[in-house]
């Protein structure tokens, strides 16, 4: 049996085995010891993300920062991921790297992370703490925004709105958006 070149056989990978990953474009992120690939996001992806930093960066409170992937989020010892936008405190940053869990955490899915997205992180955003999290969805037949607020330890669903529906959200700071202020 063969293993991939860099990586310990069988056994959960650390953040240590992640720091010793080449940086060779494409995106790595360890979740419950086991490592996520992904490939370079699309031109929509990006452009959905930057768009979705102006509009946070312009409300984001001063003892707050927005931050775009990639940054470090490190939920556990194995597991750390990147985000496609953070909002953390000020003082959580270190380096390149956010020791604490993230006011809010948001990904732009696509066709190969929309169940790592919904699913996989969304429940470890969770478990670790993640104040808010939210998922954008730029296909064409969706244009969809779906926020949670986590409540007694649990994600709860406080807005999912589509096209131009704007909706007014608390946390981590107010904000007004839809899916069509950052998907054009």
């Amino acid at each position: 049996m063969t293993h991939p070149i860099g990586l310990p056989p069988l056994r959960p990978l650390t953040r240590a085995d992640l720091d010793a990953l080449p940086e060779d474009g494409h995106r790595y992120e360890l979740i419950d010891g086991s490592l996520i690939v992904t490939p370079a996001p699309s031109p929509e992806h990006q452009d959905a993300v930057l768009e979705l930093t102006v509009l946070l960066r312009s409300a984001c409170p001063p003892e707050m920062k927005v931050f775009v992937s990639p940054l470090d989020v490190v939920l556990a010892e194995d597991s750390v991921v990147r985000p496609d936008v953070v909002v953390a405190n000020r003082a959580d940053v270190d380096g390149r790297v956010l020791g604490a869990p993230p006011l809010l955490a948001v990904e732009v899915v696509s066709p190969s992370t929309r169940s790592i997205d919904l699913l996989l992180k969304k429940s470890r955003y969770e478990f670790a703490g993640t104040a808010s999290y939210w998922v954008i969805d730029p296909e064409p037949y969706e244009r969809s925004l779906i926020c949670w607020d986590l409540e007694d330890g649990e994600y709860v669903e406080v807005a999912r709105v589509a096209g131009d529906t704007t909706v007014e959200l608390t946390r981590p700071f107010p904000i007004s958006l839809s899916p069509a202020s950052v998907l054009s």
